[in-house]
C-alpha cells in the first residue's frame, strides 16, 4: 500500500473500448483509481454501482474515476455496457500496475 504523500506510480494500461489511459495524463487532477478482481461478480459489481451512482458528486468534486482489474478489454466492455458505468476501465492482466500500488 501507498503512504499518503506519496507520488502515485505512472502507468498506462488499455481501457474499455480500446484507448490507452496514462495516469500522468491527469497531473493535477484528482484520480479516483479503484482496484477490483474481476467483472461482473457480486462484490465488484457492488463498488462499480456505487462508483457509478456517486459519479456526478464525484465529477462535481473535480475528480476521474479509474477502475483497473485483471479482465480483458472484451470483459470490461460487456460490464460496463451492463451496468452503464460511466468511468474507464482498466486492464491490468499481469497484475503489475496493481502490485505497484499494494493492491493485489
Amino acid at each position: 500500500m501507498l503512504e499518503e504523500g506519496t507520488l502515485a506510480p505512472d502507468f498506462t494500461l488499455q481501457a474499455d473500448g480500446g484507448q490507452e489511459v496514462t495516469l500522468s495524463d491527469y497531473r493535477g487532477r484528482k484520480v479516483v483509481l479503484y482496484f477490483y478482481p474481476k467483472d461482473d461478480t457480486p462484490g465488484c459489481t457492488t463498488e462499480a454501482c456505487n462508483f457509478r451512482d456517486d459519479y456526478s458528486e464525484i465529477v462535481a468534486a473535480g475528480a476521474v474515476v479509474l477502475g483497473v482489474s485483471p479482465d480483458t478489454i472484451a470483459s470490461h466492455d460487456r460490464f460496463r455496457l451492463k451496468f452503464d458505468l460511466p468511468f474507464a476501465l482498466l486492464s491490468d492482466p499481469d497484475h503489475q500496475v496493481a502490485e505497484l500500488y499494494g493492491a493485489w
